[in-house]
């Protein structure tokens, strides 16, 4: 049988020539002092002209720091947000490949399939899991641009309890995987803000403005606490992460692979990037590193 290869369903998010749109995002890219060896991340996943350079420069640092050079044996495990319904159970895209603009990046099943033997009953494997999901699928072109040669194992993970066991089991399995380097990059906004998400607990204005940020900077700080439990509680009870299965998988991974501290490269707000006259709406967006 044919492995499959993934179609975009959100080419939308990042349209237009991806390669100029990445260097733009980097144009004046600086590394961050910490970690000095990441072992993993968290990105946005809004369109690139909301976060995408957000996105782009923790994957740069992530690049830089460990001398992944054109991604040749590398592997990313990439934790995503689930905004289907019907996602109840964490699964791995298990082979084939995801189509991005000029090509295809590779899926790498044997990790896949040593990922869904790891988690032990936890982490299933499918396809449709994946089908209509954007927040994989707007990393996948970043990646493809800055590390041609890597391969990727897409992980949708749910916000329920199991999230910090998979993530767990994620970072056992990428911590010994003996046939290259496996980083972990997961995938979260933070606060949606305003009369279209249906949560307006501050009103408008300058202070609506100050009490999201203030939500999206508890979240922050859990997380670079690596606290992944913490993480789950605090998205459950302040709607501040709309993937915040996938960013307490990331901190349990990264803590089984020796992460003893996180690090906030860049926060910034949907409003921030294209402001209104008056605040009344915005997406948070954080980009993360976990390492040592």
């Amino acid at each position: 049988m044919t492995a499959p290869v993934r179609s975009p369903c959100a080419p939308h998010f990042y349209r237009g020539d991806t390669a100029w749109q990445v260097a733009t995002f980097l144009r004046d890219f600086a590394p961050v002092e910490r970690p000095l060896r990441p072992v993993a991340g968290v990105v946005p996943h809004a369109g690139w002209s909301y976060s995408g350079g957000t996105a782009a420069r923790v994957f740069r640092n992530l690049a830089d720091k460990r001398g992944l050079g054109d991604g040749a044996g590398v592997s990313f495990v990439l934790l995503g947000a689930v905004h289907a319904g019907h996602v109840r159970r964490p699964a791995v895209y298990p082979a084939g490949a995801w189509r991005v603009p000029g090509g295809t990046v590779r899926v790498d099943d044997a990790l896949a399939a040593a990922l869904v033997a790891g988690a032990e009953g936890l982490v299933g494997a499918s396809t449709d899991a994946h089908a209509g999901e954007h927040s994989i699928e707007v990393q996948v072109p970043l990646l493809h641009e800055l590390l041609p040669a890597a391969r990727i194992v897409p992980l949708a993970v749910p916000p329920t309890r199991d999230a910090v066991a998979v993530g767990r089991a994620v970072g056992t399995v990428a911590q010994g995987w003996p046939d290259g380097t496996v980083i972990v990059v997961g995938t979260t906004d933070l606060t949606h803000y305003g009369p279209h998400y249906g949560f307006v607990p501050a009103g408008e204005g300058p202070a609506a403005q100050a009490w999201m940020e203030a939500n999206d900077r508890r979240i922050i700080e859990r997380a670079t606490a690596l606290d992944a439990p913490g993480v789950l509680e605090e998205a459950a009870t302040h709607r501040n992460a709309c993937g915040a299965g996938a960013l307490a998988a990331t901190i349990a991974a990264a803590r089984a692979m020796g992460a003893r501290e996180g690090v906030l490269v860049e926060y910034t707000t949907s409003h921030a990037v294209r402001p209104d006259e008056e605040f009344s709406m915005a997406v948070g967006y954080a980009g993360l590193l976990f390492g040592s």
